[in-house]
């Protein structure tokens, strides 16, 4: 069953004073699926905390609303729901880290660095950059929604690496990796980042088949940035 089915369903029953409490009634909505419940949890995350994560720098962008709509593929019928809760969501950043707990306890492992969490924040920076740079005051708002997703500083400056990469960048902090790596290693563990990436995998741990733009995103700053290391392996 499609996640927009029971979104639509969800959206409808919710009000402007209950965005807080949406796990609440998420848990209602869908409990007999527990994997449905996943996917849809998931969902919702990604529309209400990107609509706040776009609004944390006092305005929300035509640019940012239609990277938004790169995230989903939205079907016709269900575009009025969706919008609708953007429109709640974006209103202002107030309660996010409330929101935010309540979506890590439905989306996360109830371990640190939960793969799950890590893809929201990846589909996060995604709005935040659409304007062509990331604001500070959207930065902190991403680093307060690592925090609550219990996403180490690492793992965060990663994610920022991914998304910020450019002919000056450091290939290796894109991919996890000492800089003094023997080569054969940094070819092993660059395989098996695009093998952890690969959609396949971000669908099988609870991610809508209809949130492709993450997983394309991603493999290509990690294609990138082991592409400038064979560069300069090689030039060495």
């Amino acid at each position: 069953m499609s996640i927009w089915f029971r979104l639509g369903d969800f959206v409808s029953r919710v009000s402007s004073n209950a965005l807080v409490s949406l796990a609440d009634a998420i848990r209602s909505l869908v409990t007999t699926d527990p994997e449905l419940r996943r996917r849809v949890s998931f969902s919702i995350a990604m529309i209400a905390l990107s609509a706040k994560m776009a609004k944390a720098d006092g305005v929300v962008s035509a640019r940012e609303v239609n990277a938004f709509q790169e995230i989903f593929e939205i079907p016709e019928e269900e575009a009025r729901n969706v919008a609708r809760l953007y429109d709640l969501a974006k209103q202002d950043v107030a309660g996010f880290d409330a929101y935010a707990r309540q979506m890590a306890g439905l989306c996360g492992s109830g371990q640190p660095n939960c793969a799950m969490l890590e893809d929201i924040l990846d589909g996060l920076f995604h709005i935040a950059k659409a304007d062509g740079y990331i604001h500070e005051r959207e930065l902190a708002f991403l680093a307060a929604v690592a925090e609550i997703f219990e996403i180490d500083e690492p793992h965060f400056e990663r994610i920022l690496a991914r998304h910020t990469f450019g002919a000056d960048s450091d290939p290796y902090l894109v991919l996890g990796l000492a800089p003094d790596l023997p080569f054969e290693e940094v070819r092993r563990a660059y395989r098996k980042l695009v093998a952890e990436n690969h959609p396949d995998r971000l669908i099988g741990r609870g991610v809508p088949e209809e949130f492709v733009a993450i997983a394309t995103a991603r493999l290509a700053a990690i294609n990138a940035a082991f592409e400038m290391i064979e560069r300069q392996r090689m030039h060495a």
